[in-house]
């Protein structure tokens, strides 16, 4: 079942998502070669405990950190690590989320290390195009799956791959509600779009082929073929107008200290 929102829950998802959102843009200015994953899981860490929110990956089915941090080839759910240290033209995806009075966010972002070359770069920017056109689709009376094709049109249309075994989802007092949301498939399927809707779209793309395994820790899932890969999410809103996106920093949504 899907559950639709209140305008009080959205509320409580705005604010969660807003430190989300702020703590991605920041990270931007921290990532550099030299630091370790673990450095960016204790600023994660750190700032969501400074606004008074709890982080929703720690503890979550036992991940044992704050923020999944996952380089070049790894896609998602990377282990921070203090020996892990970041090289120049590594790209490095962080996905985190945080839990504001019992309501949810959840985004991720892939930043460049230092200087990267043309094909890591393009590959971020699909990605990140990619989610803003399913986006467009996030409209009432859309359905779910024109989403996902329009995120697998752009995807392939540069010459990549969408990840199939890990998808989007719902969002609310879970971290993973109804619907799934693949990031690939065929148009008008699926339940139609209605306002109060909150949806993680989160398109996880490769250099390569599709296909994904998991390491030895049971968490970090790397490409098979060794090849990159890049990871772009919002939590989103279905209105009556357009889609209200919950994790893009915007300054007057963050306020240091919040309890």
């Amino acid at each position: 079942m899907i559950i639709i929102k209140s305008e009080h829950e959205i509320e409580l998802m705005r604010q969660a998502g807003a430190v989300a959102g702020e703590i991605l843009k920041e990270l931007a200015g921290i990532i550099k070669p030299g630091v370790s994953t673990m450095e960016i899981d204790q600023f994660v860490s750190q700032s969501i405990k400074d606004q008074g929110m709890q982080a929703a990956f720690k503890g979550y089915h036992g991940y044992p950190a704050s923020a999944c941090v996952s380089v070049n080839q790894e896609v998602v759910h990377g282990i921070p690590d203090a020996k892990r240290k970041l090289k120049e033209g590594d790209i490095v995806s962080v996905d985190l989320g945080t839990i504001y009075k019992g309501y949810y966010s959840d985004a991720a972002r892939t930043y460049p290390v230092g200087q990267i070359d043309a094909a890591a770069q393009k590959l971020i920017d699909t990605t990140k195009e990619s989610f803003f056109a399913g986006l467009t689709f996030c409209r009432p009376g859309f359905r779910l799956s024109d989403i996902s094709h329009a995120i697998q049109e752009r995807v392939e249309a540069d010459g990549f791959s969408v990840v199939r075994d890990y998808v989007g989802h719902g969002i609310g007092q879970a971290m993973h509600e109804e619907p799934q949301i693949p990031n690939y498939g065929p148009a008008g399927i699926g339940p139609r779009l209605v306002p109060g809707m909150a949806l993680a779209i989160e398109p996880m793309v490769n250099e390569g082929d599709w296909q994904v395994e998991t390491l030895s820790d049971n968490w970090t899932v790397v490409t098979c073929d060794g090849r990159r890969s890049a990871h772009y999410e919002n939590t989103v809103v279905i209105t009556e107008d357009e889609p209200l996106l919950l994790t893009v920093a915007d300054s007057g949504n963050i306020s240091r200290g919040r309890r």
